[in-house]
């Protein structure tokens, strides 16, 4: 899993959503670099998987929180 500086938990609604956006831009790098050459921990695309969902749960629930205005 990635390691973040931060409990996810703990994220404000806009880093949170930050965060997702990023990691999707490094999946979308890493799936690119993984048909081109050979990616040196094919695993990592599972966890980033993970780690991508997991912030969806934690964006939607403080969504239905309210917490994002």
């Amino acid at each position: 899993m990635a390691k973040a500086k931060k409990n996810d938990k703990e994220l404000s609604y806009a880093e949170l959503v930050a965060r997702r956006d990023e990691l999707k831009q490094k999946y979308m790098d890493l799936r690119f670099k993984k048909v081109i050459a050979h990616v040196d921990n094919p695993m990592e695309l599972r966890t980033m998987r993970r780690e991508i969902a997991r912030l969806n749960t934690f964006i939607q629930q403080k969504d239905a929180a309210g917490a994002n205005k």
